[in-house]
């Protein structure tokens, strides 16, 4: 057996700058994912633990240390006092975390946007877990200065999924849902000198304003801005003519 992937690489370019990304099947019958990168290329599982490993027989670290839990608050009575996640128990799931976070960056650049959603509110969960649970907020920190870029992450991916439909109304909701979660973040952790120069918020304000600038004008809107035009001109009398069709419009809504 040849370990020598050079004719692989050679096939496939690298692009600096731009996330190149591809699915297929693989021999065992998984769907895989593979990332070309600089120095060779990353494979994963494109559902479950992406590399495709059963840490203590669980589907993920996280599932096992949610079991973990789960068995104390039973013998504790439904109450978690007493339980912590150490230093080494906080760095194994941000690990962890890095593979899920490899895979929703390939899965929105393939435009599985659910996955995408799948991953990062997966990725969430864990950073609530550690949040809630290290035993010292520094190694908390090192987990919890990451969800801004989760969020916006989510965020893109579940803005995307409702422009494939042509739903504006709901693009403009989650984008608007997202920057106030990066918001509450910022307050939340009193780093607002963080919010003002962050720039997944301004990435997703900036969207925000090229969402509502291609958003489809209603019939009202359109009578509102063609009164503003009429009395802009002074054209009265096109301007009782829009109000007439705007009070129509009114009526039968």
């Amino acid at each position: 057996m040849s370990f020598d992937i050079t004719h692989l690489l050679d096939q496939w370019d690298y692009q600096a700058g731009q996330v190149v990304v591809r699915k297929f099947k693989g021999k065992d019958g998984v769907e895989k994912i593979q990332l070309r990168v600089d120095l060779g290329v990353l494979q994963m599982n494109a559902r479950g633990r992406p590399d495709g490993k059963l840490p203590r027989g669980r589907e993920s670290l996280y599932e096992f240390y949610q079991h973990r839990l789960t068995k104390h608050r039973a013998v504790n009575k439904d109450d978690d006092t007493g339980f912590s996640l150490n230093a080494e128990d906080c760095g194994r799931l941000q690990q962890e975390a890095i593979q899920y976070h490899h895979r929703y960056i390939c899965l929105f650049q393939l435009e599985d946007y659910q996955g995408v959603i799948r991953d990062t509110e997966r990725n969430l969960r864990v950073f609530d877990l550690v949040e809630k649970y290290a035993d010292n907020d520094d190694v908390s920190w090192s987990l919890q200065q990451f969800r801004p870029q989760l969020l916006m992450m989510r965020t893109r991916a579940a803005g995307a999924a409702s422009l494939q439909d042509n739903d504006y109304e709901a693009t403009i909701k989650h984008i608007q849902s997202g920057i106030e979660a990066l918001r509450e973040f910022y307050h939340r952790y009193e780093r607002l000198d963080l919010m003002e120069q962050s720039g997944e918020i301004q990435s997703l304000e900036a969207w925000l304003n090229e969402v509502r600038g291609k958003r489809p004008q209603s019939e009202r809107e359109k009578l509102e801005k063609d009164l503003q035009e009429a009395v802009r001109r002074e054209d009265f009398e096109q301007a009782a003519k829009v109000r007439d069709a705007l009070r129509k419009l009114k009526t039968v809504s």
